[in-house]
């Protein structure tokens, strides 16, 4: 996927001024939700859900509207899945509003602080990043999603989705931007960019100014695109080829069990594995159980995978299988094509999970459990934005916390004031 500039023609420079203006509009409404109490902004999360639930006929349509074309183009019945939308998931959405509503408000919470010999007192608390731009695939849930956490977090969004839901997104948003409105707050706080233009995504991240951070959910090729691209700070989220590692001292109907949550759960999700390591010492017996198994599950288990395969997000009922000799063998090998993203280990031996857990690089490591477990509502701080395979700023589900940025407050004396000395 290629995102770069594009030739400046009228065009361009229209959808151009029509991104930053959406991005200005965003610095605005930003600046009022940053000051919002608690209570006024779960008191508008709850009417966003009610007005999802109230306009579920017009994004049923929408959402039908968008189904047909995806059928015309012959989209693949997991990718239909995905776009699709009923009832009950609308009111799933609508409940996910009501959820982040419920979540503790990370805004003001004082992360450190004390009083200096000279008096002076220091605290460093949460403060919203301001406008963030999410640039996103096929669900439009994560349209709701998003809008959820960003408005907990005091943080205006300007959503750029896929143009197979745009219909979709577009129904949504009006739900949500009508559900602003009447609680008095800036329906800029939640706007939809075009996305029949990739140049849309091109003039989002390149926003320098009036744009605070960019966060791409999707496939490999729209990440790198959008991080090589980028003149605005990104978080990188999503890919994952995550491997599962049985150990030699491991109980194999655990393993077989983990093994096959892990990739059958829900196969197009980013912690599902995709990659199988056996330990030699008892691929005699593992292997012939592990494969049979994934194969009764309908799972396609490539036993001499090529590089590329090791490599691979199948994101499908694919899996690739290695033979690894011991714990060391199997870090090296997931060091060497993970993605950072989810990595597990199946043992009874305590000195062989440390080990792994020690030196295996990923966002989440795994003893004796499933990388279906990264998440954040499993791991209970409630729904996420997507799950960050960086290193800054935040790694792994990114809950409300790390939809925020710092600041410190310096308090001098009120009666005679700080100066430094010279």
């Amino acid at each position: 996927m290629s995102l770069h500039a594009p030739e400046r023609s009228e065009a361009t420079d229209s959808l151009r001024e029509q991104v930053h203006g959406a991005a200005r509009r965003s610095r605005v409404a930003a600046r009022g939700l940053a000051t919002l109490s608690t209570e006024d902004k779960n008191r508008a999360l709850h009417t966003a859900a009610d007005h999802v639930l109230i306009h579920t006929r017009a994004i049923m349509e929408a959402n039908e509207a968008d189904l047909e074309v995806a059928r015309a183009a012959g989209t693949a019945a997991a990718m239909l899945d995905r776009l699709a939308l009923t009832p009950t998931r609308i009111e799933s959405i609508a409940d996910g509003l009501r959820q982040v509503a419920a979540l503790p408000d990370p805004i003001g919470e004082v992360l450190r602080g004390r009083t200096l010999p000279n008096g002076l007192q220091l605290r460093q608390q949460r403060v919203p990043l301001g406008v963030i731009g999410i640039v996103y695939e096929g669900r439009p849930n994560v349209t709701v999603d998003a809008f959820g956490l960003t408005l907990k977090s005091g943080n205006a969004v300007l959503l750029r989705g896929s143009s197979s839901a745009a219909k979709s997104n577009a129904a949504l948003v009006t739900a949500l931007r009508a559900a602003l409105a009447v609680e008095g707050l800036d329906s800029d706080a939640v706007q939809l960019l075009p996305s029949a233009d990739r140049a849309s995504v091109t003039h989002l991240i390149q926003a320098r100014g009036l744009v605070d951070v960019v966060i791409p959910r999707g496939g490999a090729g729209l990440i790198d695109a959008v991080v090589r691209d980028a003149q605005v700070p990104t978080i990188e989220t999503g890919v994952g080829n995550c491997h599962v590692y049985v150990h030699e001292s491991a109980d194999l109907e655990m393993a077989e069990r983990i093994v096959l949550n892990a990739k059958t759960r829900r196969p197009s999700v980013c912690n599902a594995a995709e990659s199988l390591l056996i330990d030699s010492a008892i691929a005699g017996v593992a292997v012939p159980r592990l494969v049979a198994a994934l194969q009764d599950a309908g799972v396609t288990v490539h036993v001499d995978p090529s590089e590329e395969e090791l490599r691979a997000e199948f994101l499908s009922m694919d899996i690739a299988l290695a033979i690894v000799d011991g714990v060391d063998a199997a870090i090296a090998h997931v060091n060497e094509y993970g993605t950072g993203h989810s990595e597990a280990i199946v043992t009874a031996d305590l000195a062989a999970a440390q080990r792994f857990t020690e030196r295996v690089d990923a966002a989440a490591v795994m003893v004796n459990a499933s990388t279906a477990f990264t998440d954040g509502e499993q791991f209970g701080f409630g729904d996420e934005i997507g799950i960050s395979t960086q290193k800054l700023h935040a790694r792994g589900p990114m809950g409300l916390p790390e939809l925020t940025s710092t600041k410190w407050i310096v308090w001098g004396s009120p009666v005679t004031g700080h100066t430094r000395p010279a």
